[in-house]
């Protein structure tokens, strides 16, 4: 039996190939950094802390998933961040959105669930089933819900592609980026991000459909009349 070797690509030899092959190098790291570039230019100066954010109708607080039915940790700390600004006065209305893709898993009822134990009037919050993914959720916020200018919450990680595809929308957006341990999943969430970046940018462009995207729902109209009138 002949013994097979594996050999690897050949380098060019010249200095006019290996020149090319430098400067192709160069144009590949240049058009993968290009999608995170555009979303840090897009957020731009929108990134707030939940101290000096302004006072907005609405906040919109994206899913990040549940243990056990509950939100995980760094979920909770999103909807801690939305409870403040509501109990604060910052905002008048939360908009959870998130995955309920199959009957045994619901982000958003389990959102609400833990805002009305920390002081969010349930008549408050306002409910997206089909937020399957933060583009999706910035389009049904505006097409669906009605919003134009929003609080988005999230770790800091995401905060800026959020702003960013929400601009993309058409809903004026302010981040606030929460505190999250830097364990495994931060650091996940960020490496993560560098290809997300790609798509985010994809979506920005060619501005697909959501999932699902439905008539329109009155909820966030609704929440913000009974703000404005309690004996409503």
């Amino acid at each position: 039996m002949r013994h097979m070797t594996f050999r690897g690509p050949r380098l060019p030899r010249s200095r006019r190939g290996q020149r090319r092959l430098v400067q192709a190098v160069m144009a590949g790291c240049v058009l993968a950094l290009l999608p995170a570039t555009w979303m840090y230019t897009a957020a731009g100066d929108r990134l707030r802390t939940a101290a000096d954010v302004p006072r907005t109708d609405v906040a919109v607080v994206f899913g990040a998933g549940l243990w056990d039915g509950e939100p995980s940790p760094y979920l909770a700390h999103r909807l801690d961040a939305a409870a403040r600004l509501y109990r604060e006065g910052r905002v008048e209305v939360v908009l959870v959105t998130g995955d309920n893709s199959r009957a045994d898993y619901d982000e958003p009822d389990a959102m609400r669930g833990y805002l009305t134990r920390h002081g969010v009037p349930d008549g408050r919050i306002v409910s997206d089933y089909a937020g399957f993914d933060t583009w999706d959720s910035c389009v049904r916020a505006k097409k669906i819900f009605g919003v134009d200018e929003a609080v988005l919450i999230s770790q800091g990680f995401h905060i800026r592609r959020a702003v960013a595809l929400c601009e993309a929308a058409g809903v004026t957006s302010y981040g606030v980026g929460v505190d999250a341990v830097h364990d495994a999943t931060w650091y996940y969430g960020g490496a993560r991000e560098v290809l997300a970046a790609g798509k985010a940018a994809l979506d920005a462009v060619f501005r697909p459909d959501p999932r699902f995207l439905g008539p329109r729902e009155p909820g966030v109209e609704r929440a913000l009349a009974t703000a404005q009138d309690p004996l409503r």
